[in-house]
């Protein structure tokens, strides 16, 4: 029996069907599109949390898209395993002319889209990619001299004047879906058959308002005020389009476009510098000795430093899988600075709790408040928790709703003396950019 002639659209971080790039131009391939979604088990089979919401997420994303799908008479083929099993699977089931996919610039995914386009060419099966995630992406925002940015404010600039009209232009693929390979309903694999439960607990709204965009500016470092959109676990796996949220933003906070901005900002340095996955990209950085207290990391990760800020923040996280802007850069000024613990084990932890956990803007935020990133705060700036807490949540109301033994004696004494902390890093940083050791004699009270 004949195999039908297919291409594949191959969905990764971009799930869904509307303004896709990749998905786009599979439909208009010529060629009937067998949409196709793997289940990574080399990412998988790293979640120690069966419950990681992050999974459910992806799975009633799947769904969605699934109903489309089985309206136009077509259906999703879900795989679960890695992407050369799943890759041999389609490839024995359809006669594969091509596979059309978006980039993804982490390092995994670089390594993983080298793979299988090798092994497809060996089948003389073409492999096409797009840029669908980003606006701009690779080597298209670099400086006068050819150089990738690693200050923010040239990069932003040059963004802005690149920005043409066809950057923001919808790729209309939703209306596209009488060109998919017509067959019966293939099920999705049960998250149970994965070794995953549902969590039932509601995920972030997938639209922003244009009343919160215009307020953005003035609510942002509000914890206690619903003053941002919540939208990045959206961005994370591409169930909105980043252009029509540029284009929506354009039209009414600049502000809020350049949040945005921040974002490509941070995936062009991944991808020009992907040694910064486990490295400061400032070099001179890693000569820090950490202390790497575990008793005082365990306290970080608990919300209990005694510093209600800090608290409020990481019990926030561990309770929702979010954190406010504002408090991710105390709490991660506060591991590093105060505590002296490696950005490094911040930046797991986020990686493993975080509902909207991006690799570029995670490593980006945590290297940012180590000081070895790029744009990053030098390290003589440290945040003093206590100021942070008095200024953006001058009410207590955000710590009382997450802490609320705050103002009792059930609440901890502050782990570490704010100036006695502040004191202990200049000095820790001071010797490790000289490239001399700092060790226990700098810690004379420990």
């Amino acid at each position: 029996m004949n195999k039908p002639e297919v291409v594949l659209s191959w969905f990764r971080r971009d799930l869904r069907i509307a303004d896709n790039t990749a998905f786009f131009n599979a439909l208009n391939s010529g060629t009937p599109v067998v949409p196709v979604f793997v289940f990574d088990r080399a990412i998988l089979d790293k979640l120690e949390d069966k419950n990681d919401r992050r999974v459910t997420f992806i799975y009633e994303a799947l769904g969605a898209m699934q109903t489309a799908f089985v309206e136009a008479g077509s259906t999703l083929d879900v795989f679960y395993g890695t992407p050369q099993e799943a890759f041999a699977y389609y490839t024995d089931k359809y006669n594969v002319k091509a596979v059309y996919t978006n980039e993804d610039y982490e390092p995994y995914a670089r390594e993983r889209d080298t793979v299988i386009a090798s092994d497809l060419a060996t089948k003389n099966i073409g492999f096409h990619s797009f840029k669908d995630h980003v606006i701009f992406a690779k080597e298209e925002v670099m400086s006068d001299a050819g150089k990738p940015y690693t200050v923010f404010t040239p990069f932003s600039k040059k963004w802005r004047k690149l920005l043409t009209e066809n950057h923001l232009s919808e790729r209309p693929s939703e209306n596209m879906l009488g060109n998919l390979f017509k067959q019966s309903v293939i099920e999705i694999p049960s998250l149970a058959s994965m070794g995953f439960n549902h969590t039932s607990s509601p995920f972030p709204k997938s639209t922003v308002s244009n009343t919160l965009i215009k307020n953005y500016e003035e609510h942002r470092n509000f914890p206690s005020v619903a003053g941002t959109s919540r939208i990045g676990v959206h961005l994370r796996f591409g169930t909105v389009s980043v252009r029509q949220l540029v284009k929506q933003a354009f039209s009414v906070s600049d502000t809020f476009v350049n949040e945005l901005i921040w974002r490509d900002f941070y995936h062009a340095v991944l991808w020009h510098f992907p040694q910064t996955a486990k490295q400061s990209l400032k070099s001179e950085y890693d000569r820090m000795a950490w202390r790497n207290s575990e008793a005082d990391f365990d306290a970080w990760k608990e919300g209990r430093t005694g510093y209600p800020l800090v608290d409020a923040g990481m019990r926030e996280l561990a309770a929702t899988g979010f954190m406010h802007n504002r408090v991710r850069m105390v709490v991660a000024s506060f591991l590093t600075k105060h505590l002296l613990i490696d950005w490094r084990w911040g930046e797991a932890w986020f990686a493993a709790k975080l509902l909207d956990y991006d690799m570029a803007a995670n490593i980006g935020g945590w290297q940012w408040a180590a000081g070895g990133g790029a744009d990053a705060a030098p390290y003589f700036r440290i945040f003093n928790p206590t100021s942070q807490a008095e200024k953006f949540d001058p009410g207590f109301a955000y710590v009382k709703q997450w802490v609320p033994e705050f103002g009792t004696n059930k609440y901890p004494q502050p782990i570490v003396d704010h100036n006695f902390a502040r004191s202990r890093t200049l000095a820790a940083f001071k010797l490790a950019l000289k490239g001399e050791s700092s060790d226990l004699p700098l810690f004379p009270s420990e």
